[in-house]
């Protein structure tokens, strides 16, 4: 099927919307509440989605400068984004803010212009605009989990998260190449019930592989996409695994590009259902 270009940067735009919403009254001093993610406040969970906003623009606009500049961050090692972290927290509250709406402006604007499949430069193997996109929308999301999760805020699930879902699955194999474990040949069933189709007849289901597959994973689409962009704990979801490779699939998934990240530890005193409360990454 064809990717709608056009629907995919709308979709990015709304959540880059959503996102804003749970900036935009903070006052300074909550740019500092720690998040999840362990050693981050909210105001490095802007740098952060701001400076990658900068690089894929880049990516598109100036690859050759881009590779050069990537070469170059990735000579840091595994704490690339933590030196981005620390090297902008000296930024005011509203200087972050215009940072990452200036920055996500740019990204939305350049890639309005490319074709889907465009191939694009990044950290690891190149990409395409559409796989671009999804990644943005997909840390957009995680990133502004944290931030939601910081405030005690409880966010409702939208239909943007297929995009997420989309890729956790996509990333099945990564997840396992990761951690140098032998990619299961065996194909895996997901079957996610879609947000606003947990009650009733008529419910909305999202799927994945083939029908009769052995393996199976099952549940809620928001338990599935705090699992594996790693912002719950398996524990903490209520998603059901059938099968040797769709059960180690859920211990070690992961959406987001980089080393292995930890996950996040079982919440204490947190039941499944809980899972879909206020928390969820992508680096740190």
């Amino acid at each position: 099927m064809a990717v709608d270009m056009t629907a995919l940067i709308g979709d990015l735009a709304a959540e880059t919307r959503d996102l804003d919403a749970l900036l935009a009254p903070l006052a300074g001093p909550d740019w500092d509440l720690p998040t999840p993610a362990e050693g981050w406040a909210i105001r490095d969970q802007v740098s952060h989605l701001a400076y990658f906003d900068e690089a894929a623009t880049l990516a598109a606009t100036d690859p050759g400068r881009f590779r050069l500049e990537a070469e170059q961050a990735i000579t840091v090692g595994a704490d690339f984004t933590e030196v981005i972290a620390r090297d902008h927290r000296h930024l005011p509250p509203a200087a972050l803010r215009a940072w990452l709406n200036r920055a996500r402006a740019a990204y939305l604007r350049v890639f309005a212009g490319l074709a889907p499949s465009t191939r694009l430069p990044w950290y690891g193997p190149p990409m395409s605009a559409a796989s671009s996109v999804t990644a943005r929308l997909m840390e957009t999301w995680a990133h502004g989990q944290d931030v939601a999760d910081a405030l005690g805020r409880r966010r409702e699930p939208t239909a943007r998260l297929r995009h997420v879902a989309h890729l956790g699955v996509a990333t099945m194999a990564f997840s396992f190449q990761l951690r140098g474990k032998p990619v299961p040949q065996a194909p895996v069933r997901v079957v996610l019930t879609a947000p606003g189709g947990r009650d009733g007849p008529g419910t909305a289901l999202w799927t994945w592989g083939p029908g009769d597959a052995a393996n199976l994973v099952e549940g809620d689409a928001l338990d599935f996409c705090l699992l594996v962009t790693q912002r719950r704990h398996r524990s903490d979801t209520a998603l059901r695994a059938t099968g040797p490779v769709a059960d180690a699939w859920l211990d070690l998934a992961q959406a987001f590009a980089g080393p292995p990240g930890p996950g996040r530890p079982p919440r204490a005193g947190a039941g499944p259902r809980d899972a879909g409360g206020v928390d969820e990454d992508g680096g740190p």
